[in-house]
Formats: structure tokens, sequence, C-alpha cells
């Protein structure tokens, strides 16, 4: 206790490591409940609220269980108006005029433009014609701006998730009967782990996966953090026998700490007798259950004949999903596991706006305040293909964006 209380007091701590542990899912009032349960304080969360400058709610919070856990669950009571799904240009509207902090405001229109964009996509209409019917009405609006501003709140520098289980079965919607994970979420998962297990419900909603895309940097197993709290947090669902929380695990980002670093496992096999034509199916399948990254290395093999080495990174709890594929897909009787050490830059996405839409940027910070960012690939080539220019331009408008933000940013710092 003494060696560590004082390893603590000597470091110079500049905000704070969130992990979520999604093994149940995640929502929006799950996430809320586990940020208070964490030691987000109550007060300064329902006056913080306050600078939406609605009324007709009030936050109430209560202790249950869940399964075998004790968790902590906000509830946003309704007492009277905004019943009816909202639009995302009111949602804009409500935000543009409240005085919360300007990276709230940021991180909250981020989540609305995401869900209004998925919900297009899986019911094929534009963003701007999307009525929240799900999501839009003053409970998960509130959850939303809630979660976001309570990060703010907590000093949240960093935010890295698990994969997320998104449950099983079917649900019913306003749309009717949908397969779990719905259309929505389904396009809010893409490029990111996630699996099923558990009671025939779903576990993760549109608000808590669009939620964890706006925040969260990295994506597997918890990296190496001294965790000074831990906060579950607890939805509407109680299956029986099931622990239906959120877990989180919130930590004191240090300067001495260095670069993060994690745990992955490479996994790698030799082939020469895959057609060409197949690897980029397999590629893709590698993606899609949850790789960190897929490389074709060309080598000489024996008996003179040029071959492939097909190499992974992926997180432990995919290890199994990745073989299967492999097995599978390709003709290798056999492959090489193991685990590595990698260090990671902090890393965050950006949303910038482009003429015809928004792009995700990359930025990761280099160290001694320096970043390095990067246009979102699939994101420049969906509005190339939805628009017909050039992919080429649409990536340093993007580039142009997000400089020209980051010289406003500079120059508001300078006149404080």
């Amino acid at each position: 206790m003494g060696g560590h209380q004082a390893i603590t007091c000597a470091r110079d701590f500049v905000g704070r490591h969130l992990h979520f542990d999604c093994f149940s899912g995640i929502s929006g009032d799950m996430v809320l409940g586990a940020l208070v349960s964490a030691g987000l304080p109550w007060a300064q969360l329902v006056s913080g609220l306050k600078r939406l400058k609605l009324s007709g709610y009030r936050l109430r919070k209560r202790e249950v269980h869940r399964g075998a856990l004790h968790a902590m669950k906000v509830d946003v009571v309704i007492q009277r108006g905004f019943q009816q799904p909202l639009t995302l240009s009111h949602i804009r509207r409500i935000l543009s005029a409240s005085t919360l902090p300007d990276p709230v405001k940021k991180q909250s229109r981020a989540v609305f433009d995401r869900l209004a964009e998925a919900e297009g996509l899986a019911h094929r209409v534009a963003p701007q014609d999307v009525r929240f019917h799900e999501i839009g009405v003053m409970d998960s609006f509130i959850d939303v701006v809630g979660s976001l501003l309570g990060c703010h709140l907590l000093n949240v520098t960093r935010v890295t998730a698990s994969a997320i289980n998104v449950g099983a079965g079917t649900i019913q919607t306003s749309h009717g009967l949908l397969p779990v994970p719905g259309p929505t979420v389904a396009a809010l998962a893409k490029g990111i782990p996630i699996y099923s297990d558990g009671p025939r419900c779903e576990l993760a909603t549109p608000t808590g996966v669009a939620l964890l895309r706006t925040l969260t940097s990295e994506f597997g197993p918890v990296s190496v953090m001294e965790t000074a709290t831990v906060g579950y947090g607890a939805g509407d669902r109680d299956p029986e026998g099931w622990p239906n929380a959120l877990r989180v695990f919130l930590s004191e980002e240090s300067t001495q700490v260095g670069r993060p670093t994690d745990r992955v496992m490479q996994i790698e096999t030799n082939l020469d007798d895959l057609t060409p034509q197949a690897y980029e199916h397999v590629m893709e399948q590698l993606f899609a259950v949850g790789a960190v990254d897929v490389a074709l290395i060309p080598v000489i093999m024996k008996r003179s004949r040029p071959g492939v080495i097909l190499s992974c990174l992926v997180a432990r709890d995919q290890t199994d999903a990745v073989l299967e594929v492999l097995f599978q897909e390709t003709t290798a009787l056999g492959v090489r596991i193991q685990e590595l050490a990698r260090q990671i830059l902090p890393r965050r996405f950006v949303a910038v706006k482009v003429y015809d839409g928004v792009v995700r940027m990359k930025v990761a910070e280099v160290g001694a305040g320096r970043e390095k960012a990067a246009p979102e690939y699939a994101d420049c080539k969906k509005i190339s293909n939805r628009t017909g220019r050039p992919l080429k331009d649409v990536t340093e408008e993007a580039m142009l964006a997000y400089r020209q933000a980051q010289g406003k940013s500079k120059k508001i710092k300078v006149k404080r």
C-alpha cells in the first residue's frame, strides 16, 4: 500500500483513462449509470445538464441488482413534452442553443450525426429526414448528452473498449420484428469487434454503440492500467440469471507512463497453393471477425516455390474466430500463434465536414504536443462513390478542413 501511494503522488496526472467492458452490451443509460457508479459527481451532472435549457424531466438514480452484480441505474423521468420522435435538425438546434462546454456540444453532434447516418442506411432515407423513433425522445437524448458531459467532468482524455456483446434473437421495433443486432446497430458496428452471447434479447442499442464509436480510440482487451475505480451501469432489462450491466474501469493518466501498450495475438501461416483471387475474400473475412491488421508477405518457400505468409494481429478473445476463418477459407493445415506486446500512440477520431458529408479523421498524439492525422478511407470512399468526385479530392478536402479547424482552435487558445 505505502509503495503504491508514493508512486501515485510522484506522478503528474494529466487526465483519466476510461475503459468500457461491454460483456453485456452497451446502452446510453448503462453508460450514464456506470459513470455515476465510478465517481461522477451527481450534483455536477444534474446542474451541468441544466445548461441544455430544457425542462419537463428530472434525473433519478438508484442502486439495482443485475444477476450477482450491484449496479447503478439512472432514470430520466419525463414529466411533460418531448414524447414524439425528434429530427436531426431539432436536436442540432437544442445543442446550439445550450451553454454546454464546446467539446460536449461537438461530441453530441457527432453522436447524433452518426446515428442519423446509420438510421438512414438501415431504412434507406436521407440522414436529414430521419426521425429517431428508438433514440430521439427525451430520455435517450439526456442519456447521450449526460454521458458525454460526464466524461468531460471526469476529465477523461483516453477511452478504450472491449469487443461488444450485441445479444441474440429478435427485437420488436417501430419498423417491425428485426434480428439482433438490428440494422442500425449493425451499420454502427461496422469495422469494430462484436460477438453474440447470453440471453436472446438486444444487449447493444444504437445510442450505446454510437457513443462508443464517438468516444473510443482503441478496441480490444484492457491494456495495462492502474485501476482507480470500477463502476457498473444498468439498463432496463434484467434477464434471469444474466448480469446485464456495463462495467467501466477508470484510471489516472500520467505524463510518466509513456506510450500505451497492449497485448495482441499474432497468427501466421505459409501458403503456396491458394488461388490469388481468394486473398481479398480471406482478408475481408478476417477483418469481419475482429482482426486488428492483416498482411500478405511474399516469400520463397521450399523447392524455390513462391509463396505468401498470411500474418494477422487479433485481440486474444477473437483468436478462435480468426483460426476458424483461416482453416475454413484457406489451404492452411497449421498456423503459428504468439502473444506480442504493442506500443501504440494515443488516438482519437474527430469528425470534419466536407462539401458532401462528414469524414472521420484519425488523430494520433506523437508527443510534445504534436499530432498526426489521416482521413478515414472508408468515409472518403463512401462520399466518392455517392457523388462521383475523385477520392483524392475528398481526402484532400478532409485534410484541409481538419487543418483549418485546428488553426481556429489554436487562435482561440492564444486569445484566452
